[in-house]
């Protein structure tokens, strides 16, 4: 559970979301994200009276004193990945396997906790989009100090000057690790699908058509709005699928049915998303694992479920409807609107 700064920590917890955005694209893990925010806004909480205006802004000092916490919980960990990194696409019918470490994947985070409030609605299309999975997944690739380089620099849009500053090093030295990150992320690939516009009505419909078949079960209806090479994947697993028709087999397999399943809406990463719950030993539907959907060229590209729901709910919420008894007439599911 976060807790509030009290005090002079009045004056930084305004920052908490932009920071907590921040360390989340370099750690690539809401929670640790959150730890290090904590823990920055901690140590300046503790040494305010230190603080000196004349030497850097407000903004400036939280963001050194993250970046620090950061980078140094770097140096230990290994780089987080999506299912497409840790390993080959499977057979329809071959064994899940066993779960993978929870450090290997990078992990989701909620909208709530790292987009403004409120801000110039262009400035807040990038901060959505670089959340998303697959741009977070494509920084993981970067050596920490590029990884900072280019988020302060393209998505927070800093100067070259600021970020030499933070980072006690030169402009020349800034510019060239600009060079090599941005040449970096070209070699990478990534297909993160087309950007999530939570008021644009055609993407609205195919999402609410999505949730009609998903909880109908209707299996030729689902599989219609999926990309022909649309991916399927489940962490903690390293299995995963790429392909429509694929998909669709592992939709018709009787052990791994979602008959019965409800999609509750959420928000995470700036993507589609819901929670999946199933109805339990007394019918009472529960989480069974948290849904973020990509979109591409106007059909679902992409399908990634957690499944470790119980984990997730402490940093997300529960599902605000998961009490609810299955339902014998589905109405249509849309999401709700995003900040």
């Amino acid at each position: 559970m976060v807790e509030t700064l009290t005090g002079e920590g009045s004056l930084l917890e305004p920052f908490r979301a932009e920071l907590t955005g921040y360390c989340y694209r370099l750690l690539g893990s809401g929670f640790e994200a959150e730890d290090a925010v904590q823990e920055a806004l901690l140590r300046a909480w503790r040494s305010f009276d230190r603080y000196d205006e004349r030497r850097a802004s407000l903004r400036t000092w939280l963001y050194s004193i993250a970046t620090n916490i950061c980078l140094d919980m770097l140096r230990s960990s290994q780089r987080r990945a999506l299912a497409m990194d840790i390993s080959r696409v499977a057979d329809v019918g071959s064994s899940i396997g066993e779960p993978v470490s929870e450090r290997s994947w990078i992990q989701p985070v909620p909208d709530g906790r790292v987009l403004p409030v409120d801000g110039d609605p262009q400035e807040l299309v990038v901060q959505r989009e670089t959340i998303r999975l697959a741009f977070v997944a494509a920084l993981q690739h970067l050596p920490p100090r590029q990884r900072v380089v280019l988020i302060l620099r393209d998505v927070l849009r800093w100067k070259a000057e600021e970020v030499a500053d933070l980072l006690e090093t030169t402009v020349a030295s800034v510019t060239s690790a600009l060079q090599r990150a941005r040449s970096t992320l070209r070699a990478v690939d990534v297909t993160p699908g087309e950007p999530f516009r939570p008021s644009d009505s055609a993407q609205r419909e195919l999402l609410t058509r999505y949730c009609t078949a998903f909880e109908r079960h209707d299996i030729a209806a689902l599989v219609a709005l999926l990309h022909e090479d649309a991916t399927m994947s489940m962490p903690p697993f390293a299995w995963w699928l790429r392909g429509r028709d694929r998909i669709r087999q592992a939709f018709l397999d009787p052990d791994a049915s979602c008959a019965g399943a409800c999609l509750v809406p959420a928000a995470a990463n700036g993507s589609p998303a819901f929670w999946q719950t199933r109805p339990g030993p007394d019918g009472v539907h529960v989480p069974f694992g948290l849904v973020i959907l990509d979109v591409s060229e106007g059909l679902i590209g992409g399908i990634t479920v957690y499944l470790d729901a119980d984990r997730l709910i402490p940093l997300f919420g529960a599902p605000a409807d998961s009490s609810l008894p299955p339902r014998s007439s589905l109405p249509p599911r849309v999401l709700p609107s995003h900040r």
